[in-house]
């Protein structure tokens, strides 16, 4: 047995304070396998240390919440006896250091979190963050890692999702300089099931048989939650930790589906988790832990790829498509035969016992025997010291960027939006979703391309609305304000489909927690979170927290991103982004006109500011939650009546961006003045591409338009009449001065062809387009 030294200690990346910790508990020196357990589930990402104490800020209670954070998925009822499971989790690390397994094997790690739970998974979104693919005075020397990392990251989740039979329905991508060398890969998955067959990770049942089944286990991903997803980068780590990452197959886990779900039937399972983070070691401690009971295995009995394996790999191993079961004693044959059925490993190593801790032998010879609650709810909890970075950015937009904003004349302007169009964060993301299989199980209303997904519950009139959306700049200018703004635009993307949000998951996204200012921007964050989900009535029923999103000191901007579920009581009762005709009135529902003052301020957060004078001042907008609720009321109600034909949100390039978009799709051109839009005295630049929140553009048909306007009354929300749709070409005025003209399959054309020219075009040798 090794000694256990200080060095070996550190290698484990536990600080001295830990270690101690560990020998008051033990009473005695750990052996190496023990060493090991403690460093997994003591570990940032398994035992959430540094966020605890901050996350009981987040409403987890609702009408709808039917089980809410500490279970592997959250469950919401969707009435009719049927509930949704969903949750978001990252897999940034691994995705650095390989990117096509890391993103797959995050596509796998959240499928199983769902059927875990006794649903069928059948959706996922992603939500991406990566270094910027353009060369540019904006861009970055890492230009082509850049792409390389794009292309491997969405063949990753290509793969593992098409493989496994379930579509990806859309996300969002951003390009930013701060993701150089840590992009984020966050999956969202949802699934449905019967709410009478929701099944928990709970050990149940001194003597139930403890079984393992699934993929044999290998040595791949040994330490991925301690040692790759609790500490940050140097920049020579990505080639040493690649074997700290998972391979996975999709064409196992879609066995492993069927089987779990058909062996659930027959009544004979307790409980099942997967074993995904630490792996053997998280699904028997947690499993007892959560029923006041204790696990005892062998691991001689557990399926291995290869020979020779420790105990320590054994327990820290993280290869994938892996579940442990508890059934019924008795009932252990019923459940092997189901799997032997499906041709997959099914092996009875342990039991379930009443005294709570986890006991692991191998070959007769205890090797580890620890109480669950230290590996739990007793692992340390810490309240990091919390301070406010220094400012490092103006309040003001600089002298010179101030007289180029001034200055834009309706050629610039029209010149402006074609950039904007083309910038990678706002073009189209065909190039990428065109991988995807987005149509698979035939449920799929609305896929990539809308503000929010849409999904038919099959043997109902409803459906399943599913939004992901985050912006680490405005979270970054003020954590709180862009916290509210990311729950407020995520519902507002479910809510212009026509659907009612019901709850919220989320992943947050940060560098390292030992800092001050990291910790400050945390809960910062989470307050903004918790006012902004109470408000809009979207409790959290769970979801991830991603530290150490930091190389060489160097960290990712503050990235929360909220994935909104919403329920829409008749499916074809619901909206697009597209106009769908000439003649149609367009109004713009909610805002308000901001002071000049203020105007100046936000604007520098938005994406014009970003993209076309690389600059970064002010805070982002703020939103006052009250009127947004309102707003997106206002809104479900207008389509519920059939008197709105398109919504669409406007958001990242603001209002020009938003007209532009719900051109493309059908060709349908639009006239719009800004008459409303120009009384803070402004350049057309703000009207343009600010991003103030609690705005959509409606499309109305002429004899709607009177009775739209008296609803939105009634919400106290403000409905303009902006302009008409028709013609070929986008064109917008302020006080009828033309600022903005431009023939709608140009601007198409930009859109549609700009990422892949990014992507591909230069690291190809193929001509860039114009």
């Amino acid at each position: 047995m090794p000694q256990i030294t200080a060095e070996l200690v550190e290698q484990h990346n536990l600080p001295p304070e830990e270690y101690r910790r560990i020998l008051e508990i033990m009473g005695r020196e750990p052996t190496i396998t023990e060493l090991g357990i403690f460093s997994v589930m003591w570990s940032e990402h398994c035992s959430y240390k540094s966020s605890r104490v901050h996350l009981k800020r987040l409403p987890t209670r609702g009408k709808a919440v039917l089980q809410g954070p500490g279970e592997n998925a959250g469950v919401v009822d969707i009435g009719g006896g049927r509930c949704c499971v969903f949750k978001i989790e990252s897999h940034n690390h691994p995705s650095f250091v390989e990117p096509f397994q890391g993103a797959a094997t995050g596509v796998g790690g959240i499928l199983r979190d769902i059927f875990t739970m006794g649903a069928r998974p059948v959706a996922v979104m992603d939500s991406l963050r990566f270094g910027p693919v353009m060369p540019g005075a904006h861009g970055s020397p890492h230009v082509e890692r850049n792409r390389r990392i794009v292309r491997g990251v969405v063949s990753g989740i290509a793969y593992y999702g098409n493989c496994f039979g379930v579509p990806t329905i859309g996300g969002e991508v951003v390009f930013e300089r701060c993701y150089d060398n840590n992009p984020l890969v966050n999956v969202f998955a949802l699934g449905l099931a019967q709410r009478d067959q929701i099944f928990l990770g709970r050990a149940g049942g001194p003597g139930n048989p403890v079984i393992y089944v699934g993929a044999k286990t290998g040595k791949d991903g040994i330490h991925g939650a301690s040692l790759l997803a609790s500490a940050e980068f140097s920049g020579a780590d990505g080639q040493q930790k690649r074997p700290n990452v998972q391979v996975g197959d999709p064409f196992l886990e879609k066995l492993l589906l069927e089987a779990c779900l058909e062996v659930m039937q027959t009544g004979a399972v307790v409980g099942i988790q997967d074993m995904g983070a630490a792996g053997l070691t998280c699904s028997t401690c947690e499993m007892g832990g959560r029923a006041g009971t204790g696990i005892e295995i062998e691991l001689d009995r557990v399926p291995q790829r290869e020979s020779g394996m420790t105990p320590y790999e054994i327990m820290l191993s993280e290869s994938q498509e892996r579940m442990l079961l508890v059934a019924q004693r008795g009932r252990e044959q019923e459940v092997l035969a189901v799997f032997r059925k499906w041709g997959l490993d099914a092996v009875e190593i342990g039991t379930v016992i009443e005294k709570p801790l986890l006991r692991v032998k191998q070959y007769g010879e205890t090797v580890a025997e620890i109480p669950n609650q230290a590996l739990t709810d007793e692992a340390p909890v810490y309240e990091r010291p919390i301070a406010a970075p220094p400012r490092t950015v103006p309040m003001e937009p600089p002298p010179e960027v101030e007289g180029v904003l001034r200055s834009r004349g309706r050629e610039q302007l029209t010149d402006d939006l074609k950039k904007l169009l083309a910038d990678p964060t706002i073009a189209s993301k065909r190039w990428i979703t065109e991988q995807y299989d987005t149509m698979v199980r035939t449920n799929t209303v609305i896929g990539p391309g809308g503000d929010a997904a849409l999904l038919r519950i099959k043997e109902t009139a409803q459906g399943l609305a599913m939004s992901v959306d985050g912006n680490g700049r405005y979270c970054f200018l003020d954590p709180r304000r862009g916290a509210r703004l990311a729950v407020a635009e995520s519902a507002r993307n479910v809510s212009v489909t026509g659907a009612e949000p019901l709850a919220a998951t989320n992943c947050l996204n940060f560098g390292n927690p030992e800092k001050s200012a990291i910790m400050w921007q945390f809960r910062e964050v989470v307050e903004g979170m918790a006012e902004a989900c109470e408000a809009l009535s979207t409790p959290i029923t769970g979801g991830n927290v991603s530290f150490y999103n930091e190389t060489e000191g160097q960290p990712i901007y503050p990235t929360p991103v909220v994935g909104v579920v919403g329920l829409l009581p008749d499916v074809k009762r619901h909206t697009t982004l597209a106009f769908k005709a000439e003649g149609r009135t367009l109004l713009l529902l909610g805002g308000t006109t901001a002071p000049a003052d203020e105007a100046k301020v936000t604007f520098g957060s938005s994406q014009y500011a970003h993209t076309l004078l690389g600059a970064l001042w002010g805070l982002p907008p703020d939103v006052d939650l009250d009127y947004e609720r309102n707003v997106q009321a206002c809104c479900r109600e207008l389509i519920a009546k059939g008197l709105v034909e398109s919504a669409h949100d406007i958001s990242d390039g603001g209002l020009a961006v938003c007209l532009a978009e719900s051109c493309f799709p059908n060709g349908v051109g639009a006239s719009v003045d800004l008459l409303s839009e120009a009384a803070a005295g402004l350049s057309p630049v703000y009207s343009l591409f600010a991003e103030d929140p609690s705005r959509i553009i409606l499309s109305v048909a002429r004899n709607s338009v009177a009775e739209a306007i008296r609803i939105a009354g009634q919400y106290k929300v403000r409905a303009v009449e902006i302009g008409i749709t028709g013609g070929s070409d986008l064109k917008i005025s302020q006080k009828e001065q033309g600022v903005l003209d431009a023939p709608v399959l140009e601007l198409r054309a930009l859109f549609d062809h700009a990422l892949a020219n990014a992507i591909e075009g230069e690291a190809s040798g193929l001509p860039v387009e114009n």
